[in-house]
């Protein structure tokens, strides 16, 4: 790394949002033909490079905070495991669809109970035992808490788990790949579980929760 990367690369780490695009246009093609060559021939009609890279840039902005890579390597490092982790949840999402789960299907049977089993989706359960008082109180803080999210974590999440429409449905409209919605969902899950379990004594993490429903690890 010459000096001009390594003082782009001091910036990034202090913060510096502009120095991290720099970054990604320096390094992220080399992350995107990694990728690439990772997606297996069957997938390629509903997920390519492209759709994995445009997840991967939006969550370093949003984690540029928990960057304090010392050198290229590191950064590099650093966003291939972004890249990998949402290319892993898209096809493990891919391969769900091919054997759907009911249970883990958020049903939008009416407005309160799409919150309720979103909730309990993420792994997480409210503190009060009235099924009433939850549902009222979590359709109050969820919208909150999805209005803070970037706009297509808070599009996908209202269109497919609260509004209940097919993932061909929000691809379609969203004029993203199944594979980029379902990556999409990944992350805005992992934000939203964070920033319900930080930010609202109301919600707790439920007991038993599956690892797929558990807090991201740091």
């Amino acid at each position: 790394m010459d000096a001009d990367q390594n003082e782009l690369l001091l910036r990034a780490n202090d913060g510096d949002t502009e120095a991290l695009r720099e970054l990604l246009q320096l390094f992220g093609p080399r992350i995107r033909g990694a990728i690439d060559q990772q997606i297996a021939p069957q997938w390629k009609s509903l997920l390519d490079a492209d759709d994995v890279m445009q997840v991967t840039y939006l969550e370093a902005f949003l984690n540029l905070d928990q960057s304090t890579a010392p050198n290229e390597a590191a950064f590099v490092g650093w966003l291939r495991r972004i890249a990998e982790n949402n290319l892993r949840d898209a096809i493990k999402e891919l391969q769900r669809k091919k054997r759907p789960n009911p249970i883990r299907r958020v049903h939008a049977q009416n407005t309160d109970q799409s919150y309720i089993a979103l909730v309990e989706h993420l792994g997480m359960t409210t503190t009060t035992p009235s099924r009433h008082a939850a549902q009222h109180e979590a359709c109050h803080i969820i919208d909150k808490v999805v209005d803070r999210l970037p706009g297509d974590y808070a599009t996908v999440i209202r269109m497919y788990d609260l509004q209940g429409r097919s993932i061909s449905e929000v691809a379609a409209e969203m004029k993203r790949s199944t594979g980029a919605v379902h990556m999409l969902r990944a992350r805005a899950h992992d934000r939203l579980r964070s920033l319900l379990g930080a930010e609202s004594e109301f919600f707790t993490y439920a007991a038993g929760a599956t690892d797929m429903d558990a807090p991201p690890k740091s």
